[in-house]
């Protein structure tokens, strides 16, 4: 049965010559699993799965599930601001293998509360296994609110809440009112550590595509009880996380997975190549951490 916590990996979709460099992506899942993390979150915002037609998405939710399968889950992306596609995508990723599904809030239509809650709730009975919300307000323009979380928290396999509005206040009031058994987890790096120690059960994150082994340690760090080794960990890692925004994700995971020897260096429009200067500024990151 799928569990929502964890250290899981928001992975990003390597390109070769305009196509999916499957190669490249089994060698990346392979490190995250010999690495000791918990999820593989293919083709989300990471995974720049909105550039994807429908035979990519399959295929790669494919390539991550023979990878994964038998060893961890996978919780394949499945977003968009059409809920009736969104439904066409979830059923393509379920029928690839996907364990669960991950669906970020309608971005650009700007629904409300209500026009959120039916959005989630006519894809959760139209599949038959466990559904994800994603609220990333910087991303969509809308925020997934705490009373409509925990409206949706009844319904029954919509099983929790990947959270980056990066309010700590919303994740209280969710833990709080949330149904028992719904688990809210960082959709931010930063917050990681913060949010479990308030009751969050994991991280769906960035870095661990540079440092899987570190990322996976904070948690399992947290969750044994040595709070020291876990804020230590924190602090280490703040400044990869950091980097990871000096633009637009995942502009600056690729740059650094390229760096270190993984993958090309290719992106799809609209993304496109790290400036010089900030490029500059990850290497310095890289080095200091022994990554390059």
């Amino acid at each position: 049965m799928f569990e929502l916590k964890g250290a899981m990996t928001a992975i990003v979709t390597p390109f070769k010559g305009g196509r999916l460099d499957e190669d490249a992506f089994r060698n990346l899942i392979k490190r995250q699993i010999d690495a000791g993390i918990d999820c593989l979150v293919p083709c989300g915002t990471t995974g720049e799965a909105a550039t994807m037609d429908l035979e990519e998405y399959e295929k790669t939710i494919g390539v991550a599930v023979d990878e994964c399968k038998g060893k961890i889950p996978v919780l394949a992306g499945a977003g968009t601001n059409n809920t009736k596609k969104v439904i066409e995508l979830a059923k393509i990723a379920i029928s690839a293998g996907a364990d669960a599904i991950l669906s970020v809030a309608p971005y650009y239509n700007k629904p409300t509360q209500e026009g959120l809650y039916q959005h989630y709730k006519t894809i959760a009975e139209a599949i038959s296994v466990p559904l994800v919300l994603y609220n990333v307000p910087g991303r969509t323009s809308v925020n997934i609110l705490p009373d409509t979380v925990i409206r949706l928290s009844e319904v029954d396999n919509i099983v929790g809440i990947k959270e980056a509005s990066g309010s700590l206040n919303q994740v209280s009031e969710i833990i709080e009112g949330a149904k028992e058994g719904f688990s809210v987890i960082s959709g931010d790096d930063f917050l990681t550590l913060p949010m479990m120690s308030i009751g969050g059960t994991g991280v769906i994150s960035v870095s661990a595509n540079v440092v899987p082994d570190l990322v996976a340690r904070q948690y399992d760090a947290f969750v044994e009880g040595k709070l020291e080794e876990a804020k230590e960990l924190h602090h280490k890692l703040y400044k990869l996380h950091k980097a990871m925004f000096y633009e637009t994700n995942p502009i600056p995971v690729k740059t650094a997975l390229y760096l270190m020897g993984l993958i090309e260096e290719e992106f799809r429009l609209p993304l496109c190549k790290m400036s010089d200067a900030n490029k500059e500024k990850l290497k310095a990151v890289l080095k200091d951490m022994n990554l390059i």
